[in-house]
């Protein structure tokens, strides 16, 4: 009796499970659709001035890729890079000035902003002090692109057109990320889509719409947009920067868009998997607001829709009941099929599809992670910085 009980109860916990797939299949904005690329767009018949803004931090082993691309951009109009040196101890700041005496092209400015106050964040400090540089050349766009991203010859006039094309006050890019290594080929893909998930692209387009995010590898910014929204100085303790960006220019009545990348590569790797569970697990707790009740649920969320399916297989195949093992494979089976074109936009083979709860497992863990880390004083982090609390004064580590 009692076995039957929990044999019924499952079933009916993997009917949710496939009941929440149907809703994520047609509901979530289509969020596993790969084609939200620069929307159609025209030359302007002038090119505004822009200015590009690079945080960087101990990034000498990526500035040989990602700095010749921005110096080397195509663009028809007046733009300058100014590339912020965030207290490296690695020579960043030396070596991007010697790439540009090698590669020339657009104009190089290298400055460095000191040890941030408290209550901001580093990065954000960064970015704050290369605003200000910038604003002397009072462009009408900034670029914010981080230092590890590499950009395509072309890659700021389409940036441009298509903020003036569509009135955009944010046109962001999400960066193909590097995808090499055994775990950056099972953890990579499944991040944007876990992204792409959360922040619908479609929804982020609409004007009004509620949904808001960007991606901080790449962010063209209206000057002016960035004034009214007080930006950085209104998010300058977040740790997400790139979404916070992007809700600051929403609640102003700013116009964002969001969508993938085909040009616009990080060139960052992470060939352990240790790697990539601190990239995700820095700021997967701060993702929450630090509350424990959002993380139950999200724990529980992710095992319902991700851990379920393939238990009820397993369960089902061993005399469990083929009800449950049919409904946990059709869950399944709609799962994989929404992460194909992930998989696809990746260049990588179908045969990961099945392996996303694995994955989803790995991620729960990084989030649980990222909890235990901020309870215990670490907290979020950002090249060797660690912020414990929100507000808190950065700690060298």
């Amino acid at each position: 009796m009692g076995q039957t009980a929990a044999v019924s109860a499952f079933l009916w916990i993997t009917v949710v499970s496939l009941a929440a797939w149907s809703w994520l299949l047609l509901g979530q904005g289509f969020f596993w659709r790969t084609d939200v690329r620069l929307p159609r767009r025209r030359e302007p018949e002038e090119w505004p001035p822009v200015c590009v803004v690079v945080p960087a931090r101990d990034e000498a082993g990526v500035l040989p890729v990602s700095l010749p691309s921005l110096l080397a951009q195509d663009y028809p109009g007046r733009a300058e890079v100014f590339l912020v040196d965030d207290g490296s101890t690695d020579g960043t700041g030396e070596l991007a000035r010697e790439l540009s005496r090698r590669h020339g092209g657009l104009p190089l400015t290298v400055g460095s902003p000191g040890e941030p106050p408290a209550g901001w964040t580093g990065k954000l400090w960064a970015v704050r002090y290369g605003i200000e540089s910038a604003r002397a050349r009072d462009p009408e766009y900034l670029l914010l692109t981080d230092a590890d991203i590499a950009h395509a010859p072309d890659s700021l006039r389409e940036l441009v057109a298509a903020a003036r094309t569509g009135g955009f006050d944010v046109v962001s890019l999400m960066a193909r990320l590097r995808v090499a290594s055994r775990w950056e080929r099972l953890v990579v893909p499944a991040f944007v889509y876990f992204f792409a998930q959360l922040y619908p692209f479609r929804r982020i387009g609409r004007r009004g719409s509620r949904t808001a995010a960007a991606a901080g590898g790449c962010v063209l910014l209206r000057a002016d947009t960035a004034g009214k929204a007080r930006i950085p100085e209104a998010i300058r303790d977040a740790v997400i920067d790139d979404v916070a960006l992007a809700r600051a220019v929403r609640d102003t009545g700013g116009h964002i868009w969001l969508g993938l990348a085909d040009r616009v590569d990080s060139v960052r790797p992470y060939p352990r998997l240790g790697d990539l569970w601190r990239m995700v697990s820095r700021s997967a707790y701060a993702q929450l607001r630090h509350n424990p009740l959002l993380l139950l649920g999200t724990v529980a969320g992710l095992a319902l829709v991700y851990l379920v399916p393939p238990a009820a297989v397993a369960v089902g195949a061993a005399g469990g009941g083929t009800a449950t093992a049919l409904a946990g494979a059709a869950a399944w089976a709609v799962m994989a099929g929404t992460y194909l074109p992930m998989l696809r936009y990746y260049r990588q083979p179908p045969w990961l599809a099945p392996l996303l709860p694995f994955t989803a497992l790995l991620y729960l863990l990084m989030t649980v992670d990222s909890a235990v880390q901020h309870y215990r004083g670490r907290g979020a982090a950002w090249k060797g910085r660690t912020y414990a609390r929100p507000g808190a004064v950065p700690e060298e580590g």
